[in-house]
């Protein structure tokens, strides 16, 4: 399965907020939809929803128009949209029959889910009981309610302690195994490191960066290296007196050595260096940049 934005344009008035982008998202992987706030993402996701239409540009599921009619859309929103004083059970019953379920199903299958993140025992309860983070697990049952074929999930980790968070991590991990297409919008850059295969990072309108996350990490110069010793006076004046050849600078951060060559071919002479030094080396891995350091470096301008 294949879910595909076609050269997507919309404007507002005389806003442009897409400036036709195209991205493609497949089933058994989850894709992080990156941007700051007001580059439109929200946009992008309520086009694919259909709330409304694009200005140009198609939604495509398998090459062919998406049609909400016949494919189940699950929807996790930033914003949360349950009632507070209702109760729980009724809700997710509700929303169930309004996407298509028979009330006995709907019944069965927010059962089913609130076992999975602990809750069952909250179905008769109202919404407003329930602390933040119990609320924002109910709001993700009534995502999943009807077993979405597409699920986008804006923010799903907002308001979860660690423990919940699992829970959460669990159902994501479960609905990317089963074959389901996943957008994943999040300012959690741990988060989409975790879950997603491929990013496409939005700024102003346009698709600024896309493609797979290690791809992308390994497309960066590697001619930094990360070294981790406990001798750190001695490796330092070891890497800019005997390695000076193949080094031209070192620098700590974080506890580790920074060590930039001259080129990334230099690697293997560096590890040589070492195995034949005196000095302990408790790790050696090339410097790749974080999601973070890449979405500062693809947003910092236009949004």
């Amino acid at each position: 399965m294949e879910l595909a934005i076609d050269n997507i344009s919309k404007s507002f008035g005389e806003k442009e907020v897409l400036k036709g982008i195209s991205l493609r998202a497949h089933g058994g992987k989850a894709l992080g939809l990156l941007g700051r706030n007001g580059a439109g993402k929200t946009t992008t996701i309520r086009i694919i929803m259909n709330v409304f239409p694009p200005d140009g540009g198609r939604v495509l599921l398998d090459g062919e128009t998406l049609d909400l009619h016949n494919v189940r859309v699950g929807y996790l929103p930033e914003e949360r949209g349950l009632y507070p004083k209702k109760l729980i059970s009724e809700q997710l019953c509700y929303l169930g029959c309004l996407r298509g379920m028979k009330k006995s199903e709907a019944k069965s299958s927010a059962k089913r889910l609130l076992q999975k993140l602990g809750m069952e025992e909250y179905l008769d309860k109202k919404l407003d009981t329930l602390s933040k983070g119990n609320q924002q697990k109910i709001q993700l049952a009534a995502t999943l309610i009807n077993d979405p074929e597409i699920v986008i999930l804006d923010e799903p980790f907002s308001g979860l302690d660690p423990v919940n968070a699992m829970l959460l991590k669990d159902l994501v991990r479960e609905m990317i195994s089963k074959g389901k297409v996943v957008l994943f919008s999040s300012h959690q850059m741990g988060y989409i490191e975790e879950f997603c295969d491929d990013i496409a990072i939005l700024n102003g309108g346009r698709i600024v960066l896309s493609g797979g996350i290690r791809e992308i990490k390994r497309s960066y110069d590697r001619s930094d290296i990360v070294l981790n010793s406990p001798q750190n006076h001695e490796m330092e004046q070891f890497l800019l007196t005997r390695c000076k050849a193949f080094v031209k600078g070192v620098e700590q951060k974080n506890g580790e050595w920074m060590v930039h060559l001259t080129d990334a071919g230099q690697k293997g002479r560096l590890m040589e260096a070492l195995s034949h030094s005196e000095y302990e080396i408790d790790g050696f891995r090339v410097y790749e940049p974080s999601l973070n350091d890449i979405f500062v470096r693809y947003t910092e301008g236009e949004v």
